[in-house]
C-alpha cells in the first residue's frame, strides 16, 4: 500500500510542479474502477476565478455531465482520492512530457514517461471549451491514420475526418446512456475500411466508458485488415481484430452492437439481417446506394407526375428502400430512429439507422406491403433476407 501511495503522491506531485511552472496543459482521468458506475470519466483544466488559479473538472457520468471548479490544492487532494480508486488511469499533458499512472487488475500502479504529444496551452478563461471524446493528444493510433501530426496536432488534411470521428462517438455515447452495453460486449463493425471510426469506438468503449470490449471489423480488403491489425497491436487494443472476409460469409453467433457504415446497396440489408438474427441489442446502419428498389419502382399514382424526374425518383427510392428497411426492424421487435449522420459536406449519404430492442411494431408488415403497392414494388431484399 505504501509503494501505491508513493506512486500516486509522485503523479500528483508532477500536475502540481506543472502547474506552479505553468506548463500544465490538461488533466485525464479514465477507466472507471470505483463505485459509482455512472461516472465514466474527467477532464480537467486550468482555469482563473476572481483571480485565482483553479482546476475546473469536468464529469462525465452515464447520462449528463457536471463541471465543478476547485482551487488547486483542494483539487490535488481530489486526484490523488480518485487515483486508484475511482479511476484506473490519469493522464497528464505538459510541453516537456506526457506522464501517465495506469492500475493493474491488482490495482498496482505504474508510471510511464513520454515524448509531449501537446504544446499549445488552452485558454484559462473560465467559459467552458467543446470537449472532444476523442482527443487527439497521445492517441495512438490517429498518427498513424495520417489525422494527427507528431504533436498530436489535429492536421489540416485531417480535420473533417476527426470531426467525423467525434461526431460519431458523440452519436453512440449518447445511445449508449440509453442502451448500456455489457461490461464484456461484443461488437461487429461490417465493412470497416481503414478503420477510423472502428479504432475510436474501441479507445472510447475501453478508455471512456471501462468496458472490456471485443470489437471485429469485417472489411474485404486483405490490405487493409493487415494495416488494421497492425496498428491494433501497436496500441495495445488487445479485444480489436480484423477479418479479411465477405459480410456474407461471416457467420456471427452473439452481437451486442452491430455496425454497418456505407455499405453498398443490398449489403445493408444483409448487415440488418445478420443484426437481427443474432439478436444484436442495437443495429446501426448508414446505408449507401439504394439500386435494388429503384429498379423495380413503377408508380401508378398521381406521384409518376413528380418521379418521371430520375433526380426525384432517385432520392424516393432512397427515402422508401430505408424507410421500408426501418419498417421491417420494427417488424421484428427494435424501434427504429432515422437521422443525418454527418453534414452533406461530406457526404450525401449521411442517413443513419439505429435500431435498438423493443416491442414489435404489429403494423409494420402491413404498412410495407401499402408501401410497395404505391409504389409498384415487387419486394423488398431485406424481407427475402428474413
Amino acid at each position: 500500500m505504501e509503494h501505491k501511495n508513493e506512486i500516486v503522491a509522485q503523479f500528483v506531485r508532477r500536475l502540481q510542479q506543472s502547474i506552479e511552472s505553468g506548463s500544465f496543459i490538461k488533466l485525464t482521468l479514465s477507466k472507471p474502477g470505483g463505485k459509482d458506475k455512472d461516472l465514466r470519466n474527467v477532464y480537467a483544466r486550468l482555469i482563473e476565478l476572481k483571480g485565482e488559479q483553479a482546476l475546473s473538472f469536468t464529469l462525465r457520468y452515464a447520462t449528463r455531465d457536471e463541471v465543478k471548479n476547485h482551487p488547486v490544492p483542494e483539487a490535488l487532494a481530489m486526484v490523488g482520492l480518485w487515483l486508484g480508486a475511482d479511476f484506473l488511469n490519469g493522464d497528464l499533458f505538459t510541453p516537456e512530457e506526457d506522464v501517465s499512472i495506469q492500475f493493474s487488475k491488482k490495482r498496482k500502479p505504474r508510471l510511464f514517461f513520454r515524448p509531449p504529444s501537446l504544446q499549445a496551452q488552452p485558454s484559462k478563461t473560465h467559459d467552458r471549451q467543446k470537449q472532444y471524446l476523442i482527443e487527439p493528444a497521445g492517441n495512438p493510433y490517429l498518427q498513424p491514420m495520417g489525422i494527427t501530426g507528431a504533436q498530436g496536432q489535429v492536421l489540416a488534411a485531417g480535420q473533417a475526418k476527426y470531426r467525423q470521428i467525434n461526431k460519431y462517438i458523440e452519436i453512440i455515447d449518447n445511445l449508449l446512456r440509453q442502451h448500456p452495453l455489457p461490461e464484456k460486449p461484443h461488437i461487429v463493425d461490417m465493412g470497416s475500411g481503414k478503420g477510423y471510426l472502428t479504432f475510436a469506438l474501441y479507445d472510447h468503449l475501453a478508455n471512456n466508458l471501462g468496458l472490456q470490449p471485443t470489437i471485429t471489423g469485417i472489411e474485404l480488403r486483405q490490405k487493409l485488415v493487415d494495416f488494421c491489425n497492425e496498428l491494433a497491436k501497436e496500441s495495445g487494443y488487445d479485444g480489436l481484430s480484423f477479418l479479411a472476409q465477405d459480410i456474407n460469409d461471416f457467420q456471427p453467433e452473439h452481437i451486442d452492437l452491430l455496425i454497418a457504415l456505407h455499405a453498398c446497396d443490398v449489403a445493408t440489408d444483409i448487415a440488418i439481417a445478420k443484426g437481427i438474427r443474432s439478436g444484436a441489442g442495437i443495429i446501426i446502419v448508414a446505408p449507401c446506394c439504394h439500386k435494388q428498389v429503384r429498379k423495380q419502382m413503377n408508380c401508378r399514382t398521381d406521384m409518376q407526375a413528380i418521379l418521371r424526374h430520375g433526380i426525384l425518383e432517385e432520392r424516393q427510392a432512397e427515402l422508401i428502400t430505408d424507410g421500408i428497411r426501418s419498417l421491417l426492424m420494427e417488424a421484428h421487435g427494435y424501434q427504429t430512429r432515422v437521422f443525418e449522420f454527418i453534414s452533406t459536406e461530406h457526404t450525401a449519404k449521411n442517413l443513419m439507422i439505429v435500431g435498438t430492442k423493443g416491442k414489435k411494431n404489429e403494423e409494420a408488415l402491413t404498412q410495407v406491403e401499402a408501401i410497395k403497392k404505391t409504389y409498384g414494388i415487387g419486394f423488398h431484399y431485406l424481407e427475402g433476407l428474413l
